[in-house]
């Protein structure tokens, strides 16, 4: 069995954007910009933010992090929002999501203009990578893609397995591991809580994706021996051992599907940092644009 380890797959392609940054610094061009809007103070999206905020200074970005207060209105965020827009050293924006009930969500991720939306949820940007025409992926799923290929997973032929149809990832991963080239070429199934015969079809999968959210989901009986398995779940259970009081559990349960899978990605330390090379990626992608036009 092997760890798919997101660590190494994430320093790896950090330090080549990192080099990259460095060489167009030392050339007189600006540093890119990624600029992240928090709302409120969730503690899961505080530690996300943070991270990404660390990895920018890492890799020699420029970060801006714009927070709000919970009752913010969707009028003053939308103006925010448009103000980045604007400003042309900012390549990047996100806006961490969840956000509050009175806010939607839509019409947020409508108003960040394509070419700056990093995490790749605007509609023109999932239309083009729909029409599998160059754009910004969605930074978990594209993260999946670098993990894919850094660890060199055969993918052509491949029945995948994807658990989970969000827009955030299940849906994006199914489109992008059906595109022809690699990593790709897959046969896709996509499995949702309307499914029957879940169970049976993911015994199918000799690659299986899970992406539904909820906890030691997928059990050693629902995996096919010598799939490769994707674990996109992250969520926080009470454990009174541990000092934060609370463990990162996936959607997998790792100690029985481990052993009977031919690589698996472990949580914490697998998909999560690679959702942050992606986003890297998708960030240096949009300066490279905005500094050539």
């Amino acid at each position: 069995m092997q760890l798919l380890e997101g660590k190494k797959a994430s320093d790896a392609i950090l330090q080549k954007i990192k080099v990259q940054t460095d060489n167009v610094i030392q050339a007189g061009q600006r540093k890119p910009h990624l600029a992240a809007i928090l709302i409120g103070n969730n503690g899961a999206s505080e530690t996300y933010v943070a991270s990404k905020v660390k990895t920018c200074a890492q890799i020699g970005f420029d970060s801006s992090l714009i927070r709000f207060e919970e009752n913010i209105s969707e009028a003053k965020l939308l103006k925010k929002i448009d103000e980045l827009n604007q400003n042309n050293s900012i390549d990047g924006i996100l806006v961490q999501l969840p956000l509050p009930k009175h806010i939607s969500e839509d019409q947020i991720i409508h108003a960040i203009t394509p070419s700056k939306d990093v995490d790749g949820f605007h509609p023109f940007n999932v239309g083009m990578m729909t029409s599998g025409t160059p754009t910004f992926i969605p930074a978990t799923p594209y993260g999946i893609l670098l993990l894919l290929e850094h660890y060199q997973i055969p993918t052509k032929g491949k029945h995948a397995v994807v658990i989970g149809r969000s827009h955030i990832v299940g849906t994006p991963m199914s489109i992008l591991l059906s595109r022809k080239g690699y990593p790709g070429d897959c046969t896709v199934t996509l499995c949702h809580s309307g499914t029957q015969h879940l169970k049976e079809i993911s015994l199918q999968g000799d690659i299986l994706v899970a992406a539904l959210g909820k906890t030691e989901f997928v059990t050693a009986d629902m995996v096919k021996p010598g799939a490769v398995v994707i674990d996109v779940g992250i969520t926080r259970v009470p454990d009174p051992t541990k000092k934060s009081g609370f463990a990162i559990k996936g959607d997998v349960k790792f100690d029985e599907v481990a052993p009977i899978s031919s690589a698996i990605t472990p949580v914490p330390g697998g998909v999560g940092l690679m959702t942050i090379a992606g986003l890297m990626m998708n960030t240096w992608n949009a300066y490279q644009k905005h500094i050539a036009s």
